[in-house]
């Protein structure tokens, strides 16, 4: 089925995997949790040896353990969970994660947008149906958030302060009394009318903490979420695993048999700490690049030189593909960005070509070649 989907959803992705965790699971669970919480966790952040499984559960999220056992706890009280953080850090996925391991469905998903209006979130209606038989529950196109609501699932709101307020506060009253209202329905003192939450029901929202004053959470909101702030990777070893275990899920999917030597991810780690520092010493916006060179940004430039070299023949992922494509994917604004990363090239990787050499010179070669094509 996975070779099916372009992209599949986690409780697809890992459900052999599941089934397994469920299978040997014998801890206690909240509400209509499909996992205990100890195996939520197991199953986000990996297996170890003193676990004593019969098989090694993969690692899938990482980072700090106490950010995801505190968004368990979260999940298993009756407040939402709000994970906010820079672009790249992982807040969808871990958002995914928990949403395939508490409930086995992550796709109850609302896209936070200036165009998302209250209907995305509560209810909208089938014309033709309406037209034919009138507004009933069969002519009601329940939004993923009530859809989550009568499952007891996970609903996820991506984005949230990218939304406006007249959705933001509609989110208040689903947290707060756990049902929405349908007057149309009519209804005379019974509960025909309205849609309660099933245990289990959560929201799981994710906020870009650079959207900050785009549209900023009333505190009424702010209260009924609990906040986790996942911070940006900058521990090189961390890294360097999350990097690597994108690479060979990049290389599985696409049925790619290339060799990526593991200087060139040492070579790509090191180039985005050096810019990162760069753009935390500039003194304005001008001398940054645009992009917030996360880890999700560090793995689509491998993406794209991986995939570049599969498709035009090279047996093997070169400095100079790479180095193209760190520049393609990182100039996005001209001529600005061309001359952060031109800067960059000279002041730091051509000493560091000379005194280390490697894969440096090639690299260097590649990143001056394809800022000349796009100046």
């Amino acid at each position: 089925m996975m070779s099916d989907l372009l992209r599949a959803p986690a409780e697809i992705k890992y459900a052999e995997e599941l089934d397994w965790l469920e299978s040997i699971d014998d801890g206690p669970k909240p509400f209509s949790w499909r996992l205990s919480p100890k195996m939520v966790r197991l199953f986000i952040l990996g297996s170890e040896r003193a676990d004593g499984l019969d098989r090694k559960v993969s690692q899938k999220w990482f980072g700090d353990r106490s950010f995801v056992e505190r968004s368990i706890v979260t999940l298993a009280s009756d407040r939402g969970l709000l994970l906010i953080g820079d672009p790249g850090t992982g807040k969808s996925w871990l958002a995914e994660l928990l949403s395939a391991a508490i409930c086995r469905n992550s796709t109850l998903v609302v896209q936070g947008t200036a165009g998302t209006t209250e209907d995305h979130i509560k209810y909208s209606w089938n014309v033709s149906m309406v037209i034919a038989k009138g507004q009933s529950r069969e002519s009601m196109i329940p939004s993923p958030i009530m859809t989550a609501m009568e499952a007891g699932a996970i609903g996820r709101f991506e984005e949230l302060t990218r939304s406006t307020s007249d959705v933001q506060d509609a989110l208040i009253s689903i947290l707060s009394e756990k049902y929405i209202s349908v007057p149309e329905l009519g209804g005379d003192g019974d509960s025909d009318n309205i849609v309660f939450a099933r245990p289990g029901f959560s929201v799981i929202a994710t906020a870009n903490s650079r959207d900050r004053g785009v549209n900023d959470l009333s505190s009424a909101l702010k209260r009924r979420f609990n906040f986790v702030r996942i911070p940006v990777v900058t521990n090189k070893r961390s890294e360097a695993e999350i990097v690597r275990f994108r690479t060979e899920e990049l290389l599985r999917r696409h049925r790619i048999e290339l060799d990526v030597p593991p200087t060139l991810l040492d070579v790509l780690l090191q180039s985005f700490a050096d810019l990162r520092a760069s753009a935390a010493a500039a003194g304005s916006d001008d001398e940054r690049l645009e992009s917030a060179l996360s880890t999700a940004e560090q793995i689509g430039v491998l993406e794209d030189a991986v995939l570049h070299s599969d498709f035009f023949g090279e047996r093997a992922l070169s400095a100079r593909t790479l180095a193209s494509s760190l520049v393609g994917s990182l100039a996005r604004r001209e001529p600005e960005d061309l001359a952060i990363l031109n800067k960059y090239l000279h002041g730091v990787v051509e000493p560091r070509s000379k005194e280390e050499g490697g894969s440096w010179p090639e690299f260097l070669e590649g990143g001056r070649d394809a800022i000349a094509t796009l100046s």
